[in-house]
């Protein structure tokens, strides 16, 4: 292993905490991440890390190193990306994650396109019901829904999604139709909330103009997605979320529009990924290319609303 490959697996054994994660990462040997480590603080003259039975951190002069050679990495890919073979030709593993609706609805069925236009980069998706650490864990780009809250990280808007209210013909049956977000009171609604804390999110209507937030009662609280549709369906209450969710379900009447003429903002779709991987060419390709796929999907940003606050429905 050279000096520089030394240097990555360095940060990234910094980032995960642990020898085991950083080299399954990179695809070697956890023995030759030991090694590499060794022969690195050998070199300096200095110890770098502090290794437990359970744990890894580094020691005040790791610390100290690990924030040169983020910065060192990064001059480096800035490098990388002027360079027009490597921008064009980029290579290597770029590791996404992503709801699993968008996934499996909009992403993959185009990612061989993706392929097709860069064979030499490798995908892993995954996708989580939490809000991932990027940089410990290792994922290049993030893809969420709903407000921003994490400042370190660069953010790229994608998408803002039209926004449904929608319910079952059961309930509808039963508690009727509401023509105005006043008549609400007498409905109820399967309640989201985000399991990082917090209670369950508001509906959104446009009312004169205005975004106005409107609380539902009800007896269900779900916080997974493919929950929130199948509690609707079978007629647990009204539920408010991105069309494209649902699309199926209008279309064949499991599920009925309600209140159209007050449809909220929209449902803002952005990319998350670290400052020191901006320049990336894997990242900065796959961003052009996702954003294409999202403005194809869901329409220009042009006339969105760019910085509306929204919730995590997803």
């Amino acid at each position: 292993m050279d000096h520089l490959e030394a240097l990555h697996l360095f940060t990234r054994i910094v980032e995960q905490r642990s020898f085991s994660r950083a080299a399954d990462q990179l695809d070697i040997p956890r023995a030759t991440a030991t090694h590499a480590i060794k022969k690195l603080e050998a070199r300096l003259d200095t110890r770098l890390l502090e290794r437990t039975t359970r744990h890894v951190r580094p020691t005040p002069d790791g610390e100290a190193f690990y924030e040169r050679c983020v910065h060192v990495l990064s001059e480096l890919d800035d490098a990388e990306a002027s360079l027009r073979h490597a921008a064009s030709n980029p290579r290597g593993i770029l590791r996404v994650d992503m709801h699993g609706t968008h996934a499996t609805e909009i992403v993959l069925p185009r990612i061989r396109q993706f392929r097709e236009r860069y064979p030499h980069v490798d995908i892993v998706i995954s996708s989580e019901d939490r809000l991932v650490e990027l940089v410990r864990e290792g994922i290049d780009i993030a893809i969420r829904g709903g407000a921003v809250r994490d400042s370190s990280l660069v953010a790229r808007r994608l998408a803002v999604i039209p926004e449904v209210t929608c319910a079952s013909p059961d309930y509808l049956d039963r508690f009727g139709t509401p023509r105005q977000p006043s008549e609400l009171t007498a409905h109820q609604a399967v309640r989201f909330f985000n399991s990082s804390g917090g209670g369950a999110y508001p509906f959104e209507f446009t009312i004169d103009g205005k975004v106005c937030e409107v609380e539902l009662g009800g007896w269900l609280a779900v916080n997974y997605a493919e929950s929130y549709v199948v509690a609707a369906r079978n007629g647990c209450g009204l539920i408010q979320l991105p069309r494209f969710h649902v699309q199926d379900d209008l279309r064949h009447g499991r599920l009925v529009e309600v209140l159209a003429d007050f449809t909220g903002p929209g449902f803002p779709v952005t990319a998350l990924y670290p400052h020191r991987r901006q320049l990336s060419p894997r990242v900065r390709i796959f961003l052009d290319w996702v954003g294409q796929l999202y403005e194809e999907t869901f329409g220009s940003l042009a006339g969105a609303t760019r910085n509306t606050v929204v919730h995590g429905k997803r």
